[in-house]
């Protein structure tokens, strides 16, 4: 299943942010983008469009998309428990043996591109 608000921004320019595509170019084919988030969700609708934006001009294709649900403030999901999953959008860039490279999670003062690019 996939999420609505990870449809790229047609708005979003890549010229713009030369160093967010590189960091995302440089993604190895062992790595995989692991997204949360909620197509209800505010800060999902405001940050996740431009951040599949990034991802597409980038190329990057290795990317998983979890939906969220919540039931009396309790979020659940596919492997939400599994990694630790409290606050969405939450954003995973991981190898293939499991070695976490970077988090993004919602409560960051940048967008979610820019904080991951700068992790990488």
């Amino acid at each position: 299943m996939s999420l609505n608000t990870m449809e790229p921004n047609p708005a979003w320019d890549a010229k713009s942010y030369p160093e967010v595509v590189e960091a995302f170019e440089s993604l190895g084919d062992d790595v995989t983008v692991h997204v949360w988030g909620a197509d209800w969700c505010g800060d999902c609708r405001s940050q996740l469009p431009d951040f599949a934006a990034a991802l597409d001009a980038a190329g990057v294709e290795n990317v998983e998309q979890y939906p969220v649900e919540r039931e009396d403030g309790e979020k659940y999901g596919p492997k939400v428990e599994e990694y630790g999953i409290e606050l969405i959008p939450t954003i995973i860039i991981e190898r293939e043996d499991g070695e976490e490279l970077a988090r993004f999670v919602e409560e960051e003062s940048v967008s979610p591109a820019v904080y991951l690019a700068e992790q990488l």
